[in-house]
């Protein structure tokens, strides 16, 4: 029988939710995360390699289309005068890459191939974090990062799928990635929003969201 446990996010009981070949996921009844049991969290080093396997061409003109949309939002809102992080920036910050092409000043990090801590004591007029927060172990700690890290009236862009009940979780794709341990509900960001104290949050679609401060 499997026990509850407690969300990375807002520490709430959350109970049994699945389990998938011995991997097993809770489902918070506060937030409505669902979250990967940290005993099968990969080792650093396996997650370390997962992302080396991803083929993060910046060139790439598929890969630059898949990010397009959280370019073109910062496009919109700010000016290249205007500075910026691309936090979990990977392998192939493309979303860096596609800023800088137009003139504007943006920064990376990640803990694996950009770990430049120094650049996380510094704020931003603008956050963004593509395919970045369903990898968060922390998710608490990592969302106040972010806010702290923004200027007043600024903006941190989140691509992730969200998760809602009319999926079948099992076979979802997006639980097949092991790297994936945190999957985010409406509800769920709805609860970021609020704790957190953003004054905005826009759902662009189902796989972009947009937090003001």
């Amino acid at each position: 029988m499997h026990t509850a446990s407690y969300c990375p996010l807002c520490n709430s009981t959350s109970p049994f939710f699945c389990d998938y070949h011995g991997i097993i996921y809770y489902r918070c009844v506060n937030c409505k995360g669902v979250f990967m049991c940290s005993q099968n969290y990969l080792t650093a080093a396996e997650e370390h390699n997962c992302y080396k396997q991803h083929n993060n061409d910046i060139t790439d003109i598929r890969y630059q289309n898949f990010v397009r949309p959280i370019v073109d939002r910062v496009l919109a809102d700010f000016l290249p005068t205007d500075l910026g992080l691309d936090f979990g920036a990977g392998s192939g910050p493309v979303i860096s890459k596609m800023l800088s092409d137009a003139l504007y000043s943006i920064k990376q990090y990640d803990p694996f191939f950009h770990n430049y801590p120094e650049v996380l004591q510094q704020t931003y007029n603008y956050i963004v974090c593509c395919e970045v927060v369903e990898h968060f172990h922390n998710p608490y700690k990592e969302f106040s990062l972010l806010y702290h890290m923004l200027k007043e009236t600024g903006k941190l862009y989140c691509k992730t799928v969200l998760y809602s009940d009319d999926i079948d979780f099992p076979s979802w794709h997006y639980r097949n990635d092991k790297t994936h341990v945190f999957f985010y509900q409406k509800e769920t960001m709805r609860y970021i929003q609020k704790h957190f104290h953003f004054s905005n949050l826009e759902f662009c679609d189902a796989h972009c969201v947009v937090f003001t401060k």
